[in-house]
Formats: structure tokens, C-alpha cells, sequence
């Protein structure tokens, strides 16, 4: 699973790379971040209602409503960041989010922890040409209505597709790894049919991977610089 990835890129960049029309770009003057956390509001690249892309902030975690054990009565929801592959098509939490509502999550680096006092941080991320090149995650994305953390919120939430782990990836983390996806399958991703996207999710290879960063003392909110 991730719980924390990067997007240092600057909203021009993000509408070069994804081609998206600055008419349909949300975002404004953003600033980079180096460190997104679950509940954070973070960039997404869907197919709008007129079929064209367009970049939005999205809270990270599809928000699933929670009852008291002891009382019955609503509680704080929860959010659900990572949506692993083998439940896209069988789980109702998913399956209409990935046949209608697939997303790129943009990202400069991913982290996973190692261990435990101290964790060791590791951030992940494609080889290329620049310092900390720019790829996509697959996500999904679908809309909120209700009360959150005390107040009636109207959002669009985002989720993480997860898949098994390559070989870099899986020292650190031996269950699953983020679904990066190839910007030639962009396009499939984001419009295709589901059983096409489908078959988009897969491994990232490893040899197209690096570790940015890796260190018992790097705080996990300064690698993804």
C-alpha cells in the first residue's frame, strides 16, 4: 500500500504532460508538494463531462461511511486511499468508480517505511532525464456528499490503485506496490473500456525504477523534495 507519495511539479508542466487545456485546469497558482498524506488535497487528471481532460484537487481517500460499534450512531468516516487491483471488479466500493470514474494521480515519488524505531523511509521513483522525473499512478475518483469531521462537505475523492510488488519495490514492502502507468496507456487509462484498462495494471519494472532517497533518520516529509 502508499501512504504518502510527492507532486513537486508546477501546474504548467502537469497540463504539458498530461495534456490538459488550461481552461480546464482547477488548480491555479499551486504550490509543490513534496509530501501528500491521506485526507490531503492533491491533483488528479480525469475525463470531465464534456469527454475532455481537465486537472482537479481531489482529497485523498474514497470516504466510507462508519457506525459506533457500541452506539449504532454515525461516526468519523473513514478514508480509503488504496484500492487493490483484485477488488476493482468484484467489490460494489469500487467496481462503478473503475468502469466510470478512472483517474492519474501525478507524482514526482512514492515512500514505504521499513521497519519500526527507527523506520527506514524509502522513496521510490522512474528513471529519466530530470532529478525526480514525473510519471502517474492509476486511480480512481468518485464524489462525496455528507458530513465530514463535523461538517456538511462536498468533495471529489481520489483512491490509489495497488498492485503486486517488482523486485525494488518488494524488499521494502512484499505485498503490494502503487500501479504506475506508461504515458502511451494514459489515454486507455482515463477513456477505454474497463476490461482494456484492466489489463494496464501490472508490476512498473523494476529496472525503469530508482530509490531517490533511503535513511533510518530522513523524515518521511522531506524525501520527496
Amino acid at each position: 500500500m502508499c501512504n504518502l507519495y510527492s507532486n513537486t511539479l508546477p501546474p504548467e508542466m502537469m497540463r504539458q504532460l498530461f495534456k490538459v487545456d488550461a481552461s480546464r485546469d482547477q488548480l491555479g497558482n499551486a504550490e509543490p508538494l513534496p509530501a501528500i498524506f491521506p485526507k490531503r488535497l492533491a491533483p488528479i487528471v480525469v475525463m470531465d463531462g464534456d469527454g475532455e481532460r481537465a486537472i482537479w484537487n481531489a482529497h485523498w481517500g474514497f470516504v466510507m461511511p462508519q457506525v459506533s460499534k457500541k452506539t449504532g450512531e454515525p461516526i468519523q468516516p473513514k478514508a480509503v486511499n488504496n484500492a487493490r487491483d483484485d477488488k476493482l471488479r468484484t467489490s460494489s466500493f469500487w467496481r462503478t468508480s473503475f468502469q466510470e470514474r478512472r483517474c492519474l494521480i501525478p507524482a514526482t515519488s512514492f515512500c514505504e517505511a521499513k521497519g519500526r524505531k527507527p523506520a527506514t523511509y524509502i522513496w521510490f521513483g522512474v528513471t529519466g532525464e530530470d532529478e525526480r522525473p514525473p510519471f502517474a499512478f492509476a486511480g480512481v475518483w468518485r464524489g462525496f456528499s455528507g458530513n465530514y469531521g463535523g461538517d456538511k462537505r462536498e468533495l471529489v475523492t481520489s483512491s490509489m490503485v495497488t498492485t503486486t510488488p517488482n523486485e525494488l519495490v518488494a524488499d521494502t514492502h512484499p505485498d503490494r506496490m502503487p500501479a504506475i502507468l506508461h504515458p502511451d496507456d494514459y489515454e486507455t487509462w482515463l477513456a477505454g473500456q474497463p476490461k482494456d484498462a484492466f489489463e494496464l495494471i501490472r508490476p512498473y519494472p523494476a529496472e525503469k525504477m530508482v530509490i531517490h532517497q533511503s535513511g533510518e533518520g530522513l523524515r518521511a516529509d522531506q524525501g520527496g523534495l
